[in-house]
């Protein structure tokens, strides 16, 4: 990759641009970030614009593009092109920024509005099957903390004794796991809101004191960076291993498809129909705003209404008939 960039856009293909920013972007976002620009550019940005040069690419080729992948015979999912078209947003801003173009060509393209998929709804019942069918497996304690605190996946593999309370009542998100080409990485959470304390349910902490007893011992334990869980063999479990693992453990026990993911959407979803403030769910969760809470579990809004109404008629008793 090159180190600088030169001072026109006449010479510079597409292709040697996308190089040059990918080298300026390697040490601004995080590891796991980098790799997905440089998988989005490289599998579709360059090659449907690298013949050209940075000071030819218009909003139509740009438009065309996103036309194309979702029209092609194995066409990419909306949310797919979404993110190629922030991806380039970011990539031609940088351009400008650099005096090689004097407008950015995403700026007239649409990209299209991807369907977000409905969560999975998790009510009590399925929630108690799903831990049945994980019991006495190193899956049960992710999956329990996942139902418990509503965490993400990357954040619950993270999560060190350390920084647990002594009581085992509250644990702090302090950072998140991805795996990467060079294995696993362990960094910051995303936004400030996601590092965060949150309080943990009595049967989580009998579940952690167990884990802490029972910690396996060994080689691939001395390797274990304080994580509170741990594979079968004491090792950090992978985020590609639990997913799959998960997915395995769910068809077994004749369970519709529930993705890990989906157990974080059930503890809000359990926390709300429990009257939970919205306020409350949006901190555990580390939203950024309680607006994301409300957006994203909206369909259990109108069962809340329903009681809220019935509230308000304890509150203003209807007239009598007499």
């Amino acid at each position: 990759m090159k180190s600088e960039v030169r001072s026109t856009a006449g010479d510079i293909s597409i292709a040697d641009f996308f190089d040059q920013w990918l080298n300026h972007m390697r040490t601004r976002v995080r590891a796991k970030t980098w790799e997905g620009y440089e998988a989005l550019l490289r599998r579709y940005g360059a090659p449907a614009l690298g013949s050209l040069r940075l000071d030819e690419v218009t909003p139509l080729h740009v438009q065309r593009i996103y036309s194309d992948l979702m029209a092609a015979e194995r066409p990419l999912s909306g949310g797919t092109v979404k993110n190629l078209h922030l991806v380039l947003t970011q990539a031609f801003g940088q351009a400008v920024r650099w005096n090689l173009i004097d407008r950015n060509p995403t700026a007239g393209a649409q990209p299209p509005r991807p369907k977000r998929a409905e969560p999975v709804v998790v009510d009590a019942v399925l929630a108690h099957r799903l831990l049945e069918a994980v019991a006495g497996s190193a899956l049960e304690l992710p999956v329990a903390i996942a139902l418990g605190t509503g965490m993400r996946r990357g954040e619950i593999l993270a999560l060190r004794w350390s920084d647990l309370d002594v009581g085992l009542t509250v644990a702090s998100v302090r950072r998140s796991v991805h795996p990467t080409r060079n294995g696993l990485s362990y960094e910051l959470p995303k936004t400030k809101r996601s590092r965060r304390a949150v309080m943990l349910p009595a049967y989580l902490t009998v579940l952690l004191q167990k884990a802490r007893d029972e910690r396996p011992l060994g080689p691939a334990a001395a390797s274990s960076k304080d994580l509170v869980v741990l594979d079968a063999d004491g090792s950090p479990m992978h985020p590609d291993s639990l997913s799959s693992g998960w997915r395995r453990a769910v068809r077994k026990a004749g369970i519709e498809p529930v993705r890990f993911h989906d157990l974080r959407h059930a503890h809000a979803t359990l926390m709300l129909q429990e009257g939970i403030h919205p306020k409350v769910v949006s901190e555990r969760l580390g939203h950024a705003s309680i607006g994301i809470t409300l957006d994203v579990y909206s369909h259990v809004l109108p069962s809340m209404q329903a009681e809220a109404v019935q509230a308000l008629d304890h509150v203003f008793p209807p007239p009598s008939s007499g």
